[in-house]
């Protein structure tokens, strides 16, 4: 299974949120770099960034930070959080994203999406799906919409996507464990996904489930920045 980690950005700094709520933040590194290094170092190939601010101000804000992290390391990075526009997209991938991550411009402007997947390639775009009570939420995670997380899948892959992240919202950072039976259902329904399982990892062990379980992919991140699971641990379940 591959091991994603994540760094999230508000105001160049790596934090952390719980359930998405800004109210709920906490700054763990000034330097978001310093950070991806040490995940390089470890022997981990690919990282999840996440522009906060861009996802509150609904345009991308800290493409900086991204393409310092993008010129200094290694690292295969997938870049999520206020891709609202072409523009956006482009300030993405010339910043050095090798994947953008786009949620709520999926649920609010589908042809737009269908156009970007159409001109990047599937390869390039993966679908962020962030899920509440089984409904799709937007707009960083303050508004719930009335789509459903089947037909917003079903669509999609119909489209030509093949990597979708899936976001339990309710267990984001509160690192009470992910929603396995979530991500097997998804599997079930859709057995050739990408799957990438995010939010609620609290320990190595959660990970192994999730490996059990068939997935191909998870993020950690606040798991390990509040010394739940080490390097070490990370960088064997991603080789081993």
């Amino acid at each position: 299974m591959e091991i994603i980690p994540a760094i999230d950005i508000i105001d160049g700094k790596c934090v952390r949120l719980s359930k998405g709520d800004y109210n709920a933040q906490k700054t763990y590194h000034d330097n978001p770099l310093d950070v991806a290094l040490m995940f390089q170092d470890a022997g981990l190939k690919r990282l999840h960034l996440v522009d906060l601010d861009g996802a509150r101000s609904k345009h991308i804000v800290n493409h900086r930070t991204l393409e310092n992290i993008a010129s200094h390391t290694d690292l295969t990075i997938d870049f999520g959080g206020g891709v609202k526009s072409d523009e956006d997209l482009k300030t993405a991938f010339s910043s050095g994203a090798a994947m953008v991550t786009v949620g709520s411009t999926a649920v609010s402007q589908p042809e737009l999406m269908y156009g970007w997947i159409e001109t990047f390639g599937p390869d390039r775009m993966i679908l962020g799906a962030d899920v509440r009570d089984g409904f799709i939420s937007v707009n960083g995670w303050k508004e719930d919409s009335s789509l459903a997380l089947v037909d917003f899948l079903k669509d999609y892959t119909s489209k030509g996507i093949t990597r979708v992240l899936c976001t339990d919202i309710n267990r984001d950072g509160m690192l009470q464990g992910p929603a396995t039976e979530l991500y097997r259902s998804i599997l079930k329904d859709f057995p050739t996904l990408s799957l990438i399982a995010s939010g609620g990892v609290s320990c190595a062990a959660d990970l192994v489930r999730l490996k059990e379980a068939g997935l191909p992919s998870a993020i950690v991140g606040k798991a390990y920045y509040e010394g739940r699971v080490t390097l070490e641990e990370l960088s064997q379940l991603a080789n081993g």
